[in-house]
């Protein structure tokens, strides 16, 4: 697991601006959304083309976010990436990045018949949390998914973001949910990449400007009682 290391000057900056060390350190959990995103066997599962091999550290710690939001009457959504063959042309651009041994690899991986595209195994799902299906790194996009729309009608207005990869699809996800006016926050050890840098290059970068920085232990103690 990745250890924390934002930048003295980033916290002072954010802390000099609020007076606290938290933006959001009152959570209303039938409010909130735990948002986990790509926990794929593609992203996680050891020998796959985009394996993170920090990701089954992350595994014990989303769980217990998810049950841990579950008994106090929030919510969990369980985002999967899914490579489509149409991409080949409509996010061509994402194809010239990954050159034709990833491109292959993508769209193989993330079809939706495929094991790869299943949910890391250790991953605890529960009957009332839903999935949801993403064709781009973030899962806000109406063009990627119609998650905003499922959070929205369920009242939400707070997401906790936590899977992988922090500075790619987490982060994407994120900076989204900021702006279309969701109180966010990435949990920081309930989130992984491939080293230490990059993981923490983008929670500081999130933390000056978008939203909150949290551990699974913050935000426990930030959430409300379970509803009466």
């Amino acid at each position: 697991m990745h250890p924390l290391n934002i930048s003295d000057s980033v916290r002072i900056s954010v802390q000099a601006r609020l007076g606290r060390a938290h933006a959001y350190d009152r959570l209303e959990p039938k409010k909130t959304a735990l948002v986990v995103v790509d926990m794929q066997n593609y992203f996680v599962a050891p020998g796959q083309p985009a394996a993170c091999r920090y990701g089954p550290a992350i595994a014990s710690n989303i769980n217990r976010l998810a049950a841990m939001l579950r008994d106090k009457g929030g919510k969990v959504y369980w985002v999967l990436t899914e490579a489509l063959p149409d991409d080949a042309d409509d996010w061509s651009n994402l194809y010239e990045i990954l050159g034709p041994s990833g491109k292959e690899a993508r769209l193989v991986g993330l079809d939706r018949e495929s094991e790869a595209f299943a949910l890391w195994p250790e991953m605890d799902v529960n009957d009332d949390d839903q999935t949801v299906v993403k064709t781009r790194y973030s899962a806000m996009l109406e063009e990627s998914s119609d998650l905003r729309r499922r959070l929205t009608e369920a009242g939400v207005d707070t997401i906790l973001v936590s899977g992988v990869a922090t500075n790619v699809c987490c982060e994407a996800t994120a900076r989204d949910s900021m702006m279309m006016g969701f109180r966010t926050i990435m949990v920081h050890d309930a989130m992984a990449t491939f080293d230490d840098a990059q993981h923490n290059a983008s929670l500081s970068t999130f933390y000056m400007l978008f939203g909150d920085v949290q551990s699974v232990a913050e935000v426990e103690g930030f959430l409300g009682d379970a509803p009466k």
